[in-house]
C-alpha cells in the first residue's frame, strides 16, 4: 500500500511537471516533428504528393534561331532572333513575357539603387570605380525591331522584363513566331562586375569575351506561379523554358569559338591540322588532345584579321545558350565513356596566361564532373561539356561555363590557386546537371542550384584523391564546416528557404548549408545507399522538368520510406544548429550479494559528472535492485522469468545519460564508447529519440564492459557547434560553453 501511495504522488508530481514542460515547450519551442503539412503547395494533377510529374504534367518550349555579330573593334554585340513559342499550358495566353536582363546595366536600372554601401578611411580604384560608374558606358539592349510575319507587335519595357501583347490569344496547344533584332555594348567584368562580359589585356590590345545573356529570352510560364517575371536584380540567376537552337557566331577570322552544341562547320573555320587533331580528341580517352596549340594562340594574339568567319552550331533541348570567343584560345579536348555509345567530348578553352595549370588539370576536371554526376544523378546527355578561362569568374550555362584560376605571370601557382581552379570547374561543369538539365526556378530559390550543385561538388572532388595523389581540401560539404555559420550571430543568419535577393551571407546560405544538410542526410541520418537512391530517382524523374522544392522533398521521401519533415523544417525553414551537449551521466550495476554496492545512493547525487563539470566517473557504481515480477507480465502468455533475467543482468554495467539539446536543431546522436581494456564501440540512435521532448532526453545503455570515456559525434559528422561539452569525463574548457551561448545572444 505504501509502495503505491508513493507511485501516485510520483505519477501526479511527473503529470504537472510535464504539463508546465509542455506549456514551456509550446510557447518557447516549436514542434520539431510536426508534419510539414500546409507548409508545402497542395498536390495536383501537374504535382504528385509522391514529389513525381502528374500524369498532366506540362510545360512550355521555345525554339531560337540566331545571327550574332560579335565587332571586337567597337566591343559590341548585334544579333537578330527568331523565336518559335509552343504553348503547352492548358491556358490561353494574351501576351508573352521576355527577360532583358542586360537592362540591369542601362541607365534607369534599379540594381545600383538597392545596393547598400558605406565609406571606409581608405578605398582601393575598383571600389572608387563601383561608387562613380563608368560614365561613359551606354548599358542594356536596344531593342531595333519586334515583329510576327513582317509586322510590328506591340510591345513595352519593364527594365528586365519586355511584354509582347499578342493581336489574339494563343490558344492552347497552339505555336507562335516572331522575331526580335537588338544589339548591345558589351560590358568590361574587370571593372563593372557581372556574369558575362570582356576581359582586356592592355599590353597586347587583345580581348576575351565570355558572352551569356545576351539576347532576348522567354521568360517561364509554368503550372505553380504563372509568368516567372520577377525582375532581375542581379543575384537570383535565371528561370528559363527548354529548345532547340541554331546559331550562327560571325567573328573576325583569326577567334577561336566555343559554344553551347555542336559546332556544324569546322571545315569552315579550322584548318586542316585542326580538324584533324579535333577527330583525334573524339578517340582519346586518357589525356587531352590539343586541337588549338599555344604556339599558334600565341599567333593569332599578334594578328588582327580585316576579314570575318561565321562558326554555325546547333544544341537540342537547352535551357540557354552561351558562347566564348578570343584571338588568345589554346584549345584542348578528351573524350568520357559514360555508356555504349555516349562519349561526350570534355573540352577546355584558355589563353596562354593559363598555362601550365589549365593545360594539366582543366579537361581533367571536366571529364571527372561528368563521370561522378552521372553516376549520382542522370547520365550526361549532351555532346559537349566546355570549361573557358577568364580572370574572376565562375559561370555556368548549357554545355560551356567561364572559370577562374590564374596563374602568376611567370607560370607559376600555388595549391591555393590550383585547388580553387579545379572547385570551380568542377562546381560550374556540374551546373549542367543543377540547373541546367534538373531545370529548378533560380530566380526564386537559389539553393535548389547551387546548394545541390555544391554537395554533388564535393563528391567529385573526393574523387580526384587518386589522381592529385592527397584527398581534396574541400571547402564546403563536410559537416565542421558548416559550423561557424550556423552558429552566427542571429540577425545575420536567414533560413534556406528565403528568396534570392533577400539572403543573407550568400554563400553559406545558399551554397555551403544546403551541401552540407544533404551531406548529413546521405551520411548520417539515411546512409549512402539509400539516399543515393532516392536522390537519382529525384534526379531522373525532374530531368529536363521544372522541379520545386516540394517536389525535392516529397521525393526524397517517397523514394526511401524515410520521414524527413523534421529534418526539412530544421535544416531548410529555420536557422537553428546543433548543440548536443551531454549533460549528466550516471553509472549502475545490479545489487549482489558480490558486489556489495549500497543502494542509499539510488535516490542520491548522480555518479558521473558533476554540476560544476568536474569528472566522478572513477566512483562506483551506483546500486539498483533486482525486484521480481509475479504473474504473468500484463497480457502476454508467457511468464516473466525472473532468474534468468537476473542472472543476464549480473555484471552488467546500466549508463544513464542525459542529452540536452543546446542549439534547438534535432539531429541523430553518434555516441563512441571507450572502454576500460582500450576497446572503442560506435552506435547511432536516430534523431527521432527527440520526438517526445525536443530538448532534454535520458536514455540507459547497458554494457557488457565498463566505459572509460564517451563522445558526442567524435568524427563531426553532425555540424555540432560546441564540441566541448560532448565529451565525459569533461575537458577543463567545460566554461566555454556558457561564454559560447552568452556570445550568441
Amino acid at each position: 500500500m505504501k509502495n503505491s501511495i508513493l507511485l501516485i504522488v510520483a505519477f501526479l508530481v511527473s503529470t504537472v511537471t510535464m504539463a508546465q514542460d509542455r506549456k514551456q515547450k509550446d510557447t518557447e519551442w516549436e514542434q520539431k516533428f510536426e508534419q510539414l503539412g500546409t507548409m508545402l503547395p497542395t498536390p495536383n494533377v501537374y504535382r504528385t504528393a509522391s514529389g513525381a510529374p502528374g500524369h498532366q504534367y506540362w510545360q512550355q518550349k521555345a525554339d531560337y534561331k540566331m545571327n550574332i555579330v560579335l565587332d571586337d573593334n567597337n566591343q559590341t554585340i548585334t544579333g537578330s532572333e527568331t523565336i518559335t513559342y509552343y504553348n503547352n499550358s492548358p491556358d490561353d495566353l494574351e501576351y508573352l513575357w521576355v527577360q532583358l536582363d542586360q537592362n540591369m546595366r542601362a541607365s534607369d536600372s534599379e540594381t545600383p539603387l538597392i545596393g547598400t554601401s558605406s565609406m571606409k578611411d581608405s578605398l582601393d580604384a575598383i571600389e572608387v570605380f563601383r561608387l562613380t560608374g563608368d560614365q561613359d558606358y551606354d548599358g542594356g539592349f536596344k531593342i531595333k525591331s519586334v515583329q510576327s510575319a513582317g509586322k510590328d507587335m506591340t510591345y513595352f519595357i519593364n527594365k528586365t522584363m519586355m511584354r509582347i501583347d499578342l493581336a489574339k490569344p494563343l490558344k492552347a496547344g497552339e505555336n507562335m513566331t516572331f522575331s526580335i533584332d537588338w544589339m548591345y555594348n558589351i560590358n568590361n567584368r574587370m571593372t563593372d562586375g557581372g556574369r558575362s562580359g570582356l576581359e582586356y589585356f592592355e599590353e597586347e590590345d587583345n580581348y576575351l569575351y565570355t558572352i551569356a545573356q545576351f539576347f532576348p529570352r522567354m521568360a517561364v510560364y509554368i503550372d505553380n506561379e504563372g509568368w516567372q517575371n520577377k525582375q532581375f536584380l542581379g543575384d537570383g540567376e535565371f528561370a528559363l523554358t527548354f529548345g532547340d537552337y541554331e546559331v550562327d557566331l560571325t567573328v573576325p577570322s583569326d577567334f577561336i569559338v566555343g559554344a553551347t552544341g555542336t559546332l556544324q562547320n569546322p571545315k569552315e573555320v579550322l584548318t586542316e591540322e585542326q580538324q584533324e587533331r579535333f577527330e583525334q580528341a573524339k578517340k582519346s580517352y586518357d589525356k587531352p588532345v590539343i586541337i588549338v596549340t599555344e604556339k599558334e594562340a600565341k599567333k593569332n594574339e599578334k594578328s588582327r584579321a580585316s576579314g570575318t568567319k561565321t562558326w554555325k552550331f546547333k544544341a537540342e533541348n537547352v535551357r540557354d545558350y552561351a558562347f566564348c570567343a578570343s584571338r588568345k584560345f589554346i584549345w584542348d579536348a578528351m573524350a568520357v565513356k559514360l555508356s555504349e555509345g555516349n562519349e561526350p567530348l570534355a573540352m577546355s578553352y584558355y589563353p596562354k596566361e593559363g598555362n601550365p595549370l589549365w593545360e594539366e588539370w582543366s579537361t581533367v576536371a571536366v571529364a571527372q564532373t561528368l563521370k561522378t554526376y552521372s553516376k549520382h544523378t542522370i547520365e550526361y546527355p549532351y555532346p559537349v561539356a566546355i570549361s573557358v578561362h577568364t580572370a574572376s569568374i565562375g559561370m555556368e550555362y548549357p554545355m560551356i561555363c567561364f572559370n577562374y584560376g590564374r596563374p602568376d605571370p611567370d607560370g607559376s601557382y600555388s595549391d591555393r590557386i590550383k585547388h580553387g581552379m579545379i572547385g570551380v570547374i568542377i562546381h560550374e561543369v556540374g551546373h549542367n546537371f543543377f540547373p541546367m538539365i534538373i531545370n529548378s526556378d533560380e530566380r526564386q530559390w537559389t539553393w535548389m542550384d547551387e546548394g545541390l550543385n555544391t554537395f554533388v561538388q564535393y563528391l567529385t572532388e573526393q574523387q580526384l584523391t587518386d589522381k592529385l595523389g592527397y584527398e581534396f581540401p574541400s571547402k564546403r560539404g563536410p559537416a565542421h564546416k558548416i559550423v561557424d555559420y550556423m552558429s552566427g550571430e542571429d540577425g545575420l543568419v536567414r533560413p534556406i528557404m528565403t528568396n534570392s535577393e533577400q539572403i543573407r551571407q550568400f554563400g553559406a546560405n545558399a551554397y555551403a548549408k544546403p551541401a552540407t544538410a544533404l551531406n548529413i542526410l546521405r551520411t548520417t541520418v539515411m546512409g549512402p545507399e539509400l539516399f543515393d537512391k532516392a536522390f537519382k530517382t529525384y534526379s531522373e524523374r525532374w530531368a529536363f522538368k521544372h522541379p520545386t522544392p516540394a517536389d525535392l522533398f516529397r521525393t526524397m521521401e517517397d523514394a526511401s520510406a524515410v520521414d524527413l519533415d523534421w529534418f526539412w523544417r530544421g535544416w531548410f525553414y529555420g536557422t537553428d544548429y546543433v548543440d548536443v551537449d551531454l549533460a549528466n551521466v550516471r553509472w549502475f550495476q545490479m545489487q549482489t550479494e558480490e558486489n556489495g554496492l549500497e543502494t542509499r545512493n539510488i535516490k542520491g547525487s548522480a555518479q558521473g559528472i558533476d554540476g560544476d563539470g568536474s569528472n566522478s566517473f572513477g566512483s562506483d557504481p551506483q546500486a539498483f535492485i533486482f525486484e521480481e515480477s509475479t504473474g504473468k507480465y500484463r497480457e502476454f502468455n508467457e511468464t516473466v522469468k525472473n532468474d534468468k533475467i537476473k542472472q543476464s543482468a549480473a555484471g552488467k554495467n546500466f549508463y544513464e545519460l542525459t542529452l540536452k539539446n543546446q542549439g534547438g536543431l534535432v539531429t541523430p546522436v553518434l555516441i563512441q564508447w571507450t572502454y576500460v581494456d582500450g576497446s572503442v564501440e560506435f552506435e547511432k540512435i536516430p534523431a527521432e529519440i527527440w520526438r517526445i521532448n525536443e530538448r532534454e532526453v535520458k536514455k540507459v545503455f547497458m554494457k557488457k564492459k565498463e566505459v572509460a570515456k564517451i563522445v558526442i559525434d567524435p568524427d563531426r559528422m553532425t555540424a555540432d557547434a560546441y564540441t566541448d561539452n560532448n565529451v565525459y569525463p569533461r575537458s577543463n574548457e567545460g566554461d566555454r560553453f556558457e561564454q559560447f551561448k552568452e556570445g550568441r545572444d
